[in-house]
């Protein structure tokens, strides 16, 4: 059965802001799992495959879209999940020149390795590994907010890459230090 919402992105896509063990609340939200998908421009393929997702999630949610109103405000209108990282993130450089879709859900997703066998050691999942993302466009109308938002479905890291966030590994600090004896 093939769903015109969901979508796989392609092996480059990178993961930024990774909370995907357990569901989190910010600020007193309903708890969810959440990352960032940073998508290069140049993954024509998966960038045409989520634009389509997200006309196909504005069509088939319509109604709720128009709400009490009188007519369904035009895609255009709404938020979408689609964003320019150049534009919305000029200073990140690992936005640069990529759009980001922010995913989310109540419940972890499923992550495999590139074999697809389950990854259970959390330190393998991190913000800058690469992978591909099963997600799922859909819309909402909640509190006068109306859009297309992005559902977090499953992970499959293909390749680790430099972490994000500026964090430094314990073997980067300590690892060009001479090891005294602190004995003497």
């Amino acid at each position: 059965m093939n769903n015109p919402m969901k979508v796989i992105t392609g092996v480059n896509t990178r993961w930024s802001y990774a909370n995907v063990w357990e569901p989190k609340s910010i600020q007193g939200s309903a708890p969810k799992c959440s990352v960032s998908l940073i998508i290069p421009k140049d993954d024509v393929e998966t960038v045409n495959k989520i634009e389509a997702a997200i006309k196909a999630a504005y069509t088939e949610g319509a109604s709720k879209l128009k709400g009490n109103g009188k007519s369904v405000p035009a895609l255009s209108a709404i938020k979408t999940p689609l964003r320019d990282g150049d534009t919305e993130r000029p200073d990140d450089e690992a936005y640069a020149n990529s759009y980001f879709v922010n995913a989310n859900s109540p419940n972890p997703p499923g992550i495999v390795d590139a074999d697809c066998q389950p990854i259970i050691e959390r330190s393998e999942v991190y913000s800058g590994v690469y992978g591909r993302a099963s997600i799922s466009f859909y819309a909402y109308n909640k509190n006068g907010n109306r859009g297309i938002a992005c559902g977090l479905n499953n992970l499959q890291k293909i390749r680790d890459g430099e972490p994000l966030g500026g964090r430094s590994s314990a073997a980067d600090d300590f690892g060009s230090l001479p090891n005294d004896d602190f004995l003497n």
